[in-house]
């Protein structure tokens, strides 16, 4: 029986412009994810990583081509249909970790479940959950200016994971943290993807960070130039199609 993606690009085209002018952020790319997989995405500036993770992450949409998810085209979705794909699918874990200042760890992660209309009592229960999962048990009450940049970092998985999305997009997650923090991160983010079972799809420039998914993609000039799982070689240099 053939498995069903659970992420699919059809000719996904993304031009921003007209004309001569026309800019050809992502050119008829073809790409599909399974459930539980770890990939990263790699590329040089401008080649359309970026734009295929905003795309994933249904905060922007094809110029032309198709998106599915779990086998529906998003193609008529709406922007509330959107909105309730990315509430209720999908976590994001970002560079500067995106927190509210002077809020507590508890009160960040608790946020996305507001959004959800879920009562209190059961919001603070998963949120104390997700941060012990990401061990911050004892800094539930610390404000986002107490903690080190790996703590707000965790918070902010935590965040991401307290709604138990099948996706995890991770946007140069380590991008703002020092090699062992780093480390210390992509050692908690490779366990949810082992241990729970989220997709995990992180957009990263650190060939050594890339190194811990399973799959590497690499983009060039708004094209998929390279996949680890059918190439069956080494990766080009940046900025280099094959």
């Amino acid at each position: 029986m053939t498995v069903r993606p659970l992420i699919e690009f059809r000719g996904v085209c993304r031009h921003y412009g007209r004309g001569e002018a026309t800019i050809r952020a992502l050119d008829r790319v073809d790409l599909s994810i399974a459930a539980g997989q770890f990939v990263s995405i790699m590329g040089p500036s401008g080649s359309g990583k970026s734009t295929a993770m905003n795309i994933l992450g249904c905060l922007d949409v094809p110029s032309a081509g198709e998106y599915l998810f779990q086998g529906v085209s998003t193609a008529g979705f709406d922007r509330q249909q959107l909105t309730l794909l990315r509430r209720h699918m999908l976590g994001f874990v970002f560079q500067g970790f995106n927190l509210l200042a002077r809020t507590s760890a508890v009160e960040n992660v608790e946020l996305p479940l507001v959004y959800r209309g879920m009562e209190g009592r059961e919001r603070r229960r998963l949120a104390l959950a997700a941060l012990e999962q990401v061990g911050l048990k004892g800094r539930e009450s610390h404000t986002t200016q107490e903690l080190s940049g790996g703590q707000q970092q965790r918070v902010a998985i935590a965040r991401a994971i307290v709604t138990s999305p099948a996706v995890l997009l991770a946007d140069e997650p380590t991008g703002n943290l020092d090699t062992r923090t780093s480390g210390e991160i992509m050692d908690l983010i490779s366990s949810l993807n082992r241990d729970k079972g989220i997709t995990v799809i992180m957009v990263t420039h650190e060939e050594d960070i890339a190194a811990y998914a399973e799959r590497q993609l690499r983009f060039v000039d708004g094209r998929l130039a390279w996949d680890s799982a059918t190439a069956g070689a080494a990766a080009p240099e940046a900025g280099h199609a094959v």
